[in-house]
């Protein structure tokens, strides 16, 4: 038995990345999730808002009253927050995206699959300033307890979550506070024990729970009449934090998800005829080797829905436009490969020869008509926000599944089709029947044997 070559291990470790690409990929009935240590994902594909349906808000910052010198800082501080506040919304899909003219700054959020608009204004658009009050003891009334400052503020909370009482199950928010927050929470329980500590959220009265023991840990938790929803609403507003400007709703829309469906599946219609149509070409014109590039097609579609699922990858319409696009990307360098390999076989050339000097003769121009579209996808992408340049999302989205394709049909185009020519052209191979050799190359009467 021969010992594995260098190929046969390439095609070894081709096939279990083409296999693990299959499972991520394949369709389930169930929501199911990939965990592995930390890392952990749905393994369904996110869709953007044009396929989804959702909610688009469109917001206008008011930066009239900051130094000119400070309004790029405040305006990246607001869209911090709101990419926050989306993202503890529960919708991982969403985008924010900004845009400046002059002097008019705007913020574009775009949240799939939720339709609820009153809900995504209440908690998106909301300043939530949270702090925590002592009973002033210098009230003239001690029967109506009168609050002044702490100095335990919103600012040294590190994280709230919904939590749930173990005695009654309503639902409560556990809040954790910052090594100072601590701090100054060990110190404010200690000097009030059995005294109303009141938590104040927007200069309204919350729940004023009773110290019953000084709290060494920063941990602590709000309760009162919370339902799960305003529980949750009310996590999203703490650890979304204060808006650094205010903000304006200017536009709201609803896009249903109908129009979503249509686009989907007249998408996936035009993908299938494309591929059939490529590989009806490739395998009528190259013969075995145009069969190659069908097999290297597949693998690129697996690998690169693979990414998409894993990174994840919001997919809009445009998107699936940039995916089929780099496909017929990805058949140019097949065929500048081929056709430099006939010119090759033409010349008589031994065929392991002429393999390598087809792949490394047609590198030079693949490399630089895919540098060239890289360019326009970076400025497509516009990754800088420089003004005068694109900022929609649908167009960036376009430039990164572009891009992405790109990079992928590289590997699949010079990794995995050289090595299956490698492997089943260049080598002989022996079955229980015995010993075969499959056919060399040929190309419309052009043949080395």
């Amino acid at each position: 038995m021969k010992l594995l070559t260098r190929n046969n291990i390439l095609l070894f470790l081709v096939v279990l990345l083409i296999s693990f690409c299959s499972f991520i990929v394949l369709p389930r009935s169930t929501p199911t999730t990939l965990k592995i240590g930390s890392f952990q994902r749905d393994l369904q594909i996110k869709k953007g808002l044009d396929l989804e349906g959702g909610v688009q808000l469109i917001y206008k910052v008011e930066l009239d009253g900051i130094d000119s010198a400070d309004r790029e800082d405040a305006f990246s501080g607001v869209k911090s927050v709101m990419e926050r506040r989306v993202n503890f919304f529960g919708v991982s899909e969403a985008l924010v995206n900004t845009s400046q003219s002059g002097d008019n700054y705007r913020l574009y959020v775009e949240l799939p699959g939720v339709y609820d608009v009153d809900e995504a204004l209440n908690v998106i658009g909301k300043t939530a300033k949270l702090d925590f009050r002592v009973v002033d003891n210098s009230a003239p009334d001690p029967t109506t307890p009168e609050y002044t400052q702490s100095g335990l503020t919103g600012s040294n909370l590190k994280k709230a979550q919904v939590a749930f009482d173990q005695n009654t199950g309503e639902a409560q928010v556990a809040i954790q506070f910052d090594d100072e927050g601590s701090r100054k929470f060990e110190e404010i329980t200690r000097n009030n024990l059995n005294k109303p500590l009141a938590i104040f959220l927007d200069d309204q009265l919350i729940t004023a729970p009773t110290v019953q023991t000084t709290i060494l840990d920063g941990n602590a938790v709000i309760s009162g009449s919370f339902t799960k929803d305003t529980a949750k609403q009310l996590a999203i507003q703490l650890n979304g934090g204060a808006l650094p400007a205010p903000v304006t709703l200017e536009q709201q829309k609803t896009v249903g998800a109908s129009l979503g469906d249509t686009s989907v599946k007249s998408s996936i219609v035009a993908g299938i005829i494309g591929l059939i149509l490529v590989a009806l070409f490739m395998t009528s014109y190259y013969g075995v080797l145009g069969f190659i590039a069908v097999i290297s097609l597949l693998c690129y579609a697996l690998i690169t829905l693979t990414i998409y699922i894993l990174l994840p990858v919001t997919l809009t319409l445009p998107g699936i436009a940039g995916f089929l696009l780099s496909i017929g990307m990805t058949v140019d360098s097949a065929i500048l490969i081929f056709e430099r390999l006939k010119d090759e076989v033409r010349l008589g050339v031994d065929n392991k020869f002429a393999v390598e000097s087809a792949f490394t003769k047609a590198w030079n121009s693949i490399r630089d008509a895919n540098v060239n579209t890289l360019i326009v996808c970076f400025i497509l992408f516009n990754p800088l926000n420089l003004q005068f340049l694109n900022s929609s999302g649908l167009v960036r989205g376009f430039a990164l599944t572009l891009s992405m394709g790109i990079f992928i049909g590289l590997f699949t185009g010079i990794v995995i089709v050289r090595t299956i020519i490698r492997v089943f052209y260049l080598n002989d191979f022996e079955l229980e029947l015995g010993r075969i050799r499959l056919p060399r190359f040929s190309f419309r009467g052009i043949r080395n044997d």
